[in-house]
């Protein structure tokens, strides 16, 4: 089975300790040999979770940074990541990697959905919460991700009671989960299916989410 190469994190930690176009210019044929190595890895993780969902696009990530409207102006991203997007507009969420030494996590949920998918999101749970608690609530949910993640405003949203006993959920802006592995593990010859078991574990949560999104607050189906 494929995995990432130890030489890959070396790459990366020489890069952030060498962020300047000088250094990468001189190791660029370096950087060429490490990218097809995590190409070659990110897609066995494709045909993964082809295995058990149906992903339309694998989106890697530009190792060059849009310094435009930043302060920090290295030129360069020390950390390589990925995106799998699902298929059809039945289903919804999204699967995340970053591989950076020190720093590596999965991810996965509801970036800062559109404001239609989030008012919708923050009905059903000002409707009816249980099953979401359910599910963040279940054992293998806390054992994998702990908790239910996301940025918040940081009062009610505009229409909503901030004494709602659901207002925890109501006040996010995004819905995700995340999990960190180690150096170590990333290098180890089962880290894909430790990616694998982390992705499958979502799977409820996404499924619940698409249902929501998919339908009104009486249960009927939106799609046509």
């Amino acid at each position: 089975m494929i995995q990432v190469s130890k030489s890959s994190l070396e790459f990366l930690q020489k890069l952030k300790e060498n962020n300047n176009r000088e250094w990468f210019d001189i190791h660029k044929s370096e950087f060429k040999e490490e990218e097809a190595k995590l190409k070659a890895f990110y897609t066995g993780v494709l045909e993964d979770l082809n295995k058990n969902d149906t992903i339309e696009k694998m989106k890697i990530f530009r190792i060059y940074r849009d310094v435009r409207f930043s302060k920090d102006k290295t030129p360069y991203n020390w950390y390589r990541s990925v995106s799998f997007s699902r298929a059809t507009e039945s289903l919804r969420g999204g699967y995340y990697l970053k591989i950076a030494p020190g720093e590596t996590m999965m991810a996965g949920g509801f970036f800062q959905p559109n404001p239609a998918d989030l008012l919708r999101i923050r009905k059903e749970f000002e409707t009816d919460a249980t099953e979401i608690r359910e599910i963040i609530a279940s054992e293998n949910f806390q054992k994998l991700f702990g908790k239910l993640e996301g940025d918040e405003v940081k009062s009610a949203p505009r229409g909503f009671d901030k004494n709602h006993p659901n207002i925890d959920l109501i006040k996010k802006k995004s819905f995700l989960v995340t999990r960190k592995f180690s150096d170590k593990e990333v290098v180890a010859s089962d880290f894909r299916e430790k990616l694998n078991e982390s992705y499958l574990g979502l799977r409820p949560f996404f499924d619940y989410m698409s249902d929501v999104l998919t339908t009104d607050l009486n249960g009927v189906s939106i799609l046509k």
